[in-house]
Order: structure tokens, then sequence, then C-alpha cells
């Protein structure tokens, strides 16, 4: 008895690549009109680095903003009066708010945006705050 073995040949070879980039290629909007920049954050010396991809936007359209241990990227993108055939592009406002992590120095903010790459680095302490014992009183 002879076994038949097949060979799956997928007919376009693009598609699992394309299933992988799904989420980011249709995100919904979150309220509205604002849809979340897409990021990627990492510890390098010693300070918290997060990288934002902000293409096509003017450094005047990006806000980035520090506080009560929360970093905001927000941009905005403004649609063209031109009639068009076709747009995928993106217009309106994107924003994205992160936790900082402990010890992150909100006063030591550097920011560089380049080739559609916006870059915020805020310093970290050397130090990390000791938890506090709370002292427990009993009522009698």
């Amino acid at each position: 008895m002879t076994t038949l073995t097949r060979r799956q040949r997928f007919s376009f070879p693009e598609i699992p690549e394309w299933f992988e980039t799904f989420p980011a290629r249709f995100a919904m909007p979150t309220m509205g009109d604002l849809y979340t920049v897409r990021v990627e954050d990492y510890l390098e010396e010693g300070r918290y680095v997060l990288r934002a991809e902000l293409p096509g936007m003017s450094p005047e359209d990006i806000d980035v903003a520090i506080g009560d241990g929360m970093l905001t990227v927000k941009a905005e993108r403004t649609e063209r009066e031109v009639e068009k055939n076709r747009s995928e592009i993106r217009y309106g406002t994107m924003s994205r708010s992160v936790t900082l992590p402990p010890g992150a120095d909100e006063d030591d903010v550097k920011a560089d945006y380049t080739d559609g790459i916006l870059t915020v680095s805020v310093g970290l302490g050397s130090e990390k705050a000791e938890a506090k014992h709370v002292e427990i009183h009993h009522g009698a």
C-alpha cells in the first residue's frame, strides 16, 4: 500500500506575515478619532527609553507630557484638502500613556524626533526607595 504525502503549498506566501501584523494594521480607534501610538520601551545606560512610531509628523504636531509617574505622547495629523482616489493614511489625534518605572526622575527628560521615530528618555534615580513600615494601632 502506498501512502500519499500531501505537501501544503500556500498560494499566498505573504499571508502568514500579514496575520502577524493584523492588530497593528487594523487597530480600531480607542475613543472617537483617537488612535493609539505604537511604542517600544527599554532600559539603557541608567535611563528609561520610550520609542514611539510617528511617521510623517512634524515636531510641532507632537506633545510629550510627564507627571504623576506617567509619560504621555500625543500627536495630531491633519488631512490635506485635496481630491483623493484612495487614502489609507490615518488622520486625527493619536495618543499613548505609559507608567514610568520606579525611581524615574521627571525633571531629567530628553526627547528627539528623527526619521518618524520619537525617542524620549527619562533618567532613573540610582537609589530605590526603601519600603516604609507602618505602625499599626489597636483601639482598646
